[in-house]
């Protein structure tokens, strides 16, 4: 990641999570109310989490026939879950539960921007992608969708064409879900500060405790 033009003084918690997934969206929702608590900003090292990956046709398309556990019973809790933390965090939502997409395009698009350009930049990319799903209700794994998230944060639409085609990306962004699997985050959103962890879109207190012991 760029330290080009951001202070590598800043405290930094680490977030494993995807985009798929309306507890990170609601997370980070805490996150920046916490961080309005704050006179210095916390800086976001992010690591993607594939939560797709048992279900994922070669064609990107998602297959409910495969047994993960997760039933319609669950998925009612979900969407009860996801309006009650709306409610309390005070963030619009026009999708409680989005089954139908897949995010692997996404990250991909978002790992390559993470390493490749300004903290700031990817910043804004990571956040329109949530914006675009999560309040617009648009198919983040569609490539016109992010080619017009990648503009609108003044990114060249091409580094969605050229993450896509590339498999060493791909590849490594793989390895990046097997490595957080060996850390032992097994769901998200987790946060992680100075060996210590929060999963779950946790209130601003806990993540106050999580980075300042308080």
């Amino acid at each position: 990641m760029s330290d080009t033009d951001t202070d590598i003084d800043l405290e930094t918690v680490t977030i494993y999570s995807d985009y798929v997934c309306p507890f990170c969206y609601l997370g980070r929702a805490s996150l920046e109310q916490y961080q309005n608590t704050r006179t210095d900003p916390v800086r976001i090292d992010w690591h993607p989490f594939d939560l797709r990956s048992q279900k994922r046709n070669s064609d990107g398309t998602i297959d409910h026939s495969v047994d993960d556990g997760k039933d319609d019973t669950y998925f009612e809790q979900a969407k009860e879950n996801v309006r009650r933390l709306a409610d309390k965090y005070d963030v619009e939502m026009t999708v409680e539960i989005a089954r139908e997409v897949d995010s692997l395009p996404a990250q991909l698009v978002s790992y390559a921007v993470k390493n490749e350009s300004p903290y700031e930049t990817w910043l804004a990319f990571d956040e329109a992608v949530f914006v675009a799903l999560w309040e617009e209700g648009k198919d983040i794994g569609d490539r016109s969708v992010l080619k017009t998230v990648a503009e609108d944060v003044g990114l060249e639409p091409t580094i969605v064409d050229d993450s896509l085609s590339d498999d060493t990306l791909r590849e490594t962004v793989t390895e990046q879900f097997v490595r957080a699997n060996q850390h032992g985050v097994s769901g998200v959103p987790t946060f992680a500060y100075d060996g210590h962890a929060a999963r779950g879109a946790v209130p601003p207190e806990h993540l106050q405790r999580l980075i300042e012991g308080v």
